[in-house]
């Protein structure tokens, strides 16, 4: 039998490796060259090269070599957070590597960043939410809830309150992608009763649009109101802790106090764009042949009724819910964690109720829990190492001096009102957030808005909060979130429609974040105490 080459594989004198003609030779050496010269690996190596010319030609007034190889490290990470030249988890664990070798903090140090009080918050809530979706609770919910919504006969625009406010409470008490991604198949579900193809009229294909570009949207407005809805918050928490650490944390009561009042006005105006651009007159008529309150109800009772498992962990979420209200209640009337000498924090209570899902049997196999350590496979640690890269980089900024260097770089904003100042911080990091990931936003923006602050003898938090609030407006592009992408795939909607949508919905939140930061959280932070009385260590 001839081999490839036309010599017999039995002969003596065949050779032991193939032969490759030059063309072939030729096109595998063109095929590797092309693999090499690619745009990602050239936004690979674009990194560390920003990184050496700052450390070679940037001179900061300090004179500081910490300062200028912490702006160096800035320059190489951001780099390949806004490309994803790297993905983006590797990047967050870049400063495990670059800040001992820049001499910016020792290896230790670092380390402790990836694990406080705000993370283990994060893990627990993520198991939490983990649970909550292995039992199908959020579908049981949902679907209690958009019954109540349903009306008879058909309101649409009273159903598409019910399915957005749904996801909205979903989304406050989990991730906001997580959110999205459990309600968006309860969402198309209730659409799948609905006619398609050339058969479809525009009223129907607008209601589908809205109920989809709804659960996208309050899954981003759900999780501003609470700590826990998404990592944004949980990064601006951190970084305040960082930079201040005797100006006391923001608890998850205090953020709620806040963030609840936000979201309920800014989800106000989703619904109310919503139903001006798609719930149009007629809409009721043609939906009503196909969409009641019986379709719901048969959709509830094959979920059948609740199990003891499912009752088990609606009653540990409750539990902590109570206990993350009253763990610090009011100066005058102190929480449980005073029980503790303040050691005890949100963390802590997230960390032990989540321990308990893998103790209480669930009742339906002889020793099982409610959950196990394979259930916990999906739990989201990119998102956990990207908070630890934001908190490690503002231990970072305020520990080199580069913190102090761009607090003098920012003198002439000392007298800028406040009122122009807040809404274009909102406006620049709703901007950014569009290109890049919010945590990457926030990581960015926020160390860079306590310099502002500073400058302008202003609290922080009377920008850091815009600013970090400003990178969940991320309405207008399928890339700017997960949860965009989440509604985006379902092919219901396209790009125009996102952008018909979240512009007013973005100039809205701009308007109420403008609005209430200086009154209502001005008053919740305490932001109208003296900058002079926050220590920094």
């Amino acid at each position: 039998m001839d081999g490839p080459d036309g010599v017999r594989e039995d002969d003596p004198k065949a050779p032991l490796l193939p032969l490759h003609d030059p063309i072939h030779r030729s096109q595998s050496f063109d095929s590797f060259i092309r693999s090499i010269f690619t745009l990602k690996n050239f936004f690979v190596l674009l990194g560390p090269v920003l990184c050496a010319v700052v450390c070679l030609w940037v001179k900061l007034n300090d004179g500081q070599d910490s300062s200028r190889n912490m702006l160096a490290v800035l320059a190489w990470m951001f780099t390949w957070w806004m490309t994803e030249a790297v993905p983006m988890p590797i990047t967050s664990m870049a400063p495990l590597f670059l800040f001992p070798l820049f001499g910016i903090a020792s290896a230790d140090d670092v380390a402790h960043s990836y694990m406080d009080d705000v993370i283990s918050l994060v893990l627990g809530s993520f198991i939490l939410a983990l649970a909550v979706e292995h039992y199908n609770i959020h579908r049981r919910l949902a679907l209690n809830i958009t019954l109540l919504f349903c009306g008879d006969p058909l309101n649409p625009p009273v159903l598409l309150l019910g399915i957005c406010a749904t996801t909205a409470f979903v989304s406050m008490w989990m991730h906001n992608v997580a959110a999205a991604v459990m309600m968006m198949p309860v969402a198309t579900g209730i659409l799948q009763r609905l006619p398609t193809g050339p058969t479809q009229s525009i009223l129907v294909t607008n209601f589908c649009k809205a109920v989809v570009l709804g659960v996208t949207y309050s899954a981003a407005v759900g999780g501003m109101s609470t700590l826990t809805g998404t990592g944004v918050n949980l990064i601006l928490v951190g970084m305040w802790k960082s930079y201040f650490p005797e100006a006391g944390p923001i608890s998850f009561s205090t953020w709620l106090f806040f963030g609840f009042p936000l979201a309920l006005l800014i989800f106000i105006a989703l619904w109310a764009i919503l139903c001006l651009l798609y719930c149009k007159k007629g809409s009721s008529q043609a939906l009503s042949a196909y969409l009641d309150k019986a379709h719901l109800k048969r959709e509830l009772d094959l979920l059948g009724p609740m199990a003891f498992a499912e009752k088990m962990i609606l009653a540990i979420f409750s539990m902590l819910i109570v206990l993350w209200m009253t763990r610090n209640i009011t100066d005058d009337i102190p929480g449980w964690g005073s029980l503790f000498n303040g050691r005890a924090g949100d963390g802590t209570a997230s960390v032990m109720m989540a321990t308990l899902l893998f103790i209480i049997p669930n009742k339906k196999q002889p020793g099982e829990k409610l959950m196990d350590w394979n259930k916990c496979k999906k739990l989201p640690w990119g998102i956990i190492l990207l908070l630890g890269a934001g908190f490690a980089i503002a231990d970072g900024v305020r520990t080199s001096g580069l913190a102090d260097v761009l607090s003098k770089m920012l003198d002439f904003l000392e007298k800028a009102p406040y009122w122009a100042i807040a809404p274009a911080v909102c406006l620049i990091s709703s901007t950014i957030t569009e290109f890049t990931s919010n945590n990457a936003t926030t990581t960015l923006v926020v160390p860079l808005l306590i310099q502002i602050a500073q400058t302008m003898h202003r609290h922080p938090l009377l920008l850091m909060i815009p600013g970090a609030i400003g990178a969940q407006f991320a309405f207008l592009l399928p890339t700017g979130t997960p949860s965009n992408i989440v509604g985006f795939s379902t092919g219901h909607i396209e790009i125009n429609d996102m952008l018909i949508t979240g512009t007013p919905l973005k100039i809205a939140g701009i308007l109420v974040l403008s609005v209430l930061m200086p009154t209502l959280g001005a008053y919740v932070f305490g932001a109208n105490e003296p900058l002079l009385n926050l220590s920094r260590s």
